[in-house]
């Protein structure tokens, strides 16, 4: 099991009545404004003052390292949304579900390219099950559409029947309009 660790680091030994400081030294990394050497410098200094042993360079340069890697897919995320943010509306649901499915196609996918040793079989079977729970989902989706066209195209032409009996519109004028408004060309009436 290569990349895990079994023992615990000096940042993950630090007691309670000190996380705060942790907390502190995270949100600097967070604001990228200073050096991890700087903050280090400062957050062992603070943990001193409380009696506190040092971080170690090691261990503040993993959690460092994880924070960023995490912030990264974050904005990554919010970049995607905001620039698919306006197709997510009500009348576009099936477009949307076309999105959210291809997103956790991807995800998956990315999750499948980790490490192999850190995976077990099930988490494997659940990515399979996530997988294929999308693309049921997309599939649930194109027929809920089709059969939303389908009522639709069936209660317009109705009504266009109707009106066009009482407008008393002659049949070729009534299938023209089927194509021209309804797409609806040589149905019956």
């Amino acid at each position: 099991m290569a990349g895990i660790r079994n023992r615990l680091s000096s940042l993950d030994l630090v007691p309670d009545d000190a996380q705060d400081e942790i907390v502190w030294a995270i949100g600097e990394l967070n604001q990228r404004k200073r050096t991890q050497a700087d903050i280090l410098f400062e957050l062992n200094d603070r943990l001193g003052t409380k009696g506190v042993d040092p971080i170690s360079s090691s261990a503040f340069n993993r959690k460092a390292v994880k924070l960023r890697a995490v912030q990264i897919r974050l904005d990554e995320a919010r970049h995607i949304f905001t620039g698919i943010a306006d197709r997510f509306t009500p009348e576009k649901v099936d477009d949307n579900s076309i999105v959210l499915g291809e997103f956790i196609k991807m995800l998956v996918f990315e999750l499948t390219q980790a490490d192999a040793s850190e995976r077990t079989p099930k988490m494997a079977m659940e990515l399979a099950r996530a997988f294929h729970d999308t693309v049921k989902g997309q599939a649930m989706s194109a027929a809920r559409r089709s059969k939303l066209e389908s009522e639709f195209k069936e209660k317009a032409g109705a009504a266009l029947a109707t009106v066009a009996k009482k407008a008393g519109l002659s049949a070729e004028r009534v299938e023209e309009l089927r194509g021209e408004f309804l797409n609806l060309a040589d149905k019956p009436k």
